[in-house]
């Protein structure tokens, strides 16, 4: 396992490098910082909110950043360090547990940021990209946007390795998504439910619900309409977002429960707070989360 996550963490660091490189020291793809700034403090929100698209495609960087079955998986790895069960063992474990999930989220923050200012920067206002190489690269609105994403890459590591890099970046963290689904299902089967079946059964029960939709929709659509299927996977996650925040805020809470490690007032009060704004984002784009639900696999 420390094989696996040792794998993936070199591909996914190799590509946050990339892309922060891209950022801050090539002039070709290098935003605007003050810009950036501006909009990051003072955001239009009443454009935001006018926009069912916007909102709706917020709720998906929700949804790939803090994935609802990671809460319990992150709370459920504090168990797998070796520490004595005393107070200052357990505090300390539970230290090292909150330095380990801020760092994680926080690096999955950063990358998925740098992702959404470089394609801004690289596809928004136009219909093609010419790369170094000469390469011209065509897009339109209705483009599977996954199939060019790597072109973001193109100005630092040329067509090919670029290409290459982006599949391999999206494989690892494919197989990152599948063993922590499949992990946090063990977690929630074998410590809420006490339901204990074969691992074997277990991943490829796992498996199958994974790839399902995926076959059946480019079976049914063709592969033009992945970046679809793949914005609603996340949506789909944001909204289940609630459904795992209410009762861990509870659990986390609850004095009967954690006795003297039950969380103090600052984390109660960000919690319940972060709860209750996903919760209204959630309402307000469900309505573009069905449209687009039914888009996907209609074609309409």
């Amino acid at each position: 396992m420390r094989v696996i996550e040792a794998v993936i963490l070199v591909l996914i660091t190799t590509i946050g490098v990339c892309y922060l490189i891209e950022i801050f020291v090539l002039p070709q793809t290098q935003p605007s910082f003050s810009e950036m700034g501006g909009w990051l403090f003072a955001p239009s929100l009443p454009a935001f909110f006018r926009s069912k698209d916007l909102v709706y495609i917020a709720i998906g960087i929700i949804g790939a950043t803090v994935m609802p079955h990671n809460l319990y998986l992150h709370s459920a790895l504090v168990q797998s360090r070796n520490f004595s069960k005393d107070g200052a063992s357990v505090q300390r474990a539970l230290r090292f547990n909150t330095i380990d999930t801020v760092v994680a989220l926080s690096v999955a923050f950063f990358i998925n940021a740098a992702i959404l200012v470089l394609a801004a920067v690289v596809f928004f206002g136009h219909d093609r990209v010419t790369l170094a190489s000469g390469k011209v690269v065509a897009f339109n609105p209705d483009a599977d946007w996954i199939q060019v994403a790597y072109v973001t890459l193109a100005p630092l590591l040329g067509t090919v390795a670029a290409s290459l890099l982006f599949a391999v970046a999206l494989l690892a963290s494919g197989q990152s998504s599948t063993i922590t689904g499949t992990l946090a299902g063990q977690v929630v089967m074998e410590g809420f439910m006490h339901w204990r079946i074969s691992p074997w059964a277990r991943r490829l029960i796992t498996r199958i619900c994974a790839i399902t939709p995926a076959i059946i929709l480019i079976g049914i659509r063709g592969d033009n309409r992945v970046t679809d299927l793949l914005t609603l996977s996340q949506v789909v996650l944001a909204i289940q977002l609630p459904l795992a925040m209410f009762p861990l805020m509870a659990f986390a809470a609850s004095k009967r429960r954690m006795g003297e490690q039950r969380i103090g007032w600052f984390l109660l009060t960000a919690g319940w707070a972060s709860c209750v704004l996903i919760t209204a984002l959630d309402i307000y784009g469900l309505p573009a989360a069905v449209r687009d639900a039914i888009g996907v696999f209609t074609g309409h």
